[in-house]
C-alpha cells in the first residue's frame, strides 16, 4: 500500500506547504504579503502552500495581530493580487509588505498534514513501536519523518495515517530501523 503515500500534503508531490508555525495558537504559515500594487490598497501575496483557496474572496488570513478578509483576488504571474477588507490606500498596504501570513488549518481527510503527524505514534507492518515523529524534514525526493528515536524514515513508505488515534503505520525496506540500533 505504499501508493497512500501519494496523498501526503508534505511536499513528497507538492514543492510548497502550510508549515505550523509555533507561537500562533495552531495557525499555519501560508505566505507573505508582498509589496503594494495602485493606489487603492490593493497588494501581492506570495503564499507558500499549494492551496489556492488560502488566496481566494472571503479567506481569513492573520497577518500583524489581527485577522484580514480577502475582498478580491486575482492571480498574477505566479502570485496573487489581493485587496483586504478595510484596506483602501497604497501607504496603509505598504504598511503590511513583508509580513507572515497565517491561517486555520483545513480539514481535508484526503491528506495527511505535517502538524497532524508531528506527535504521532509509528509502528511498522508488523506492528513495531518504532517511535514517534518530532519532526517532517522537508527533501526533495520526498519528506522524512525524523523519529525520537533517530531514526529517519521517508514518507514514501507510509501506508496509513489515522489522526484519530496519531497512528503512523510504515513499510520501509527491510533493514532501515538496524541503521539506528545501536
Amino acid at each position: 500500500m505504499r501508493g497512500n503515500a501519494a496523498v501526503v500534503q508534505t511536499a513528497v508531490t507538492q514543492r510548497y506547504v502550510d508549515r505550523l508555525m509555533v507561537g500562533t495558537d495552531g495557525l499555519l504559515d501560508v505566505g507573505r504579503v508582498g509589496r503594494p500594487h495602485g493606489i487603492r490598497g490593493d497588494v501581492f501575496i506570495n503564499l507558500t502552500t499549494d492551496r489556492a483557496e488560502r488566496a481566494a474572496v472571503g479567506s481569513r488570513l492573520f497577518i500583524g495581530k489581527k485577522w484580514m478578509t480577502i475582498q478580491t483576488s486575482a492571480a498574477s504571474n505566479g502570485r496573487w493580487r489581493v485587496h483586504f477588507e478595510g484596506v483602501d490606500l497604497r501607504d496603509s498596504a505598504a504598511a503590511l509588505t513583508g509580513q507572515a501570513m497565517f491561517a486555520e488549518p483545513i480539514d481535508d481527510p484526503d491528506v495527511m498534514w505535517i502538524h497532524k503527524l508531528r506527535g504521532a505514534r509509528v509502528v511498522d507492518a508488523s506492528g513495531a513501536d518504532r517511535g514517534t515523529c518530532v519532526a517532517v524534514i522537508d527533501n526533495p525526493a520526498a519528506d522524512i519523518l525524523e523519529l525520537d528515536t533517530g531514526a529517519l524514515v521517508p514518507a514514501t513508505f507510509i501506508t496509513s495515517f489515522d489522526p484519530e488515534t496519531s497512528l503512523i503505520t510504515v513499510d520501509p525496506p527491510e533493514g532501515l530501523f538496524e541503521l539506528y540500533e545501536e
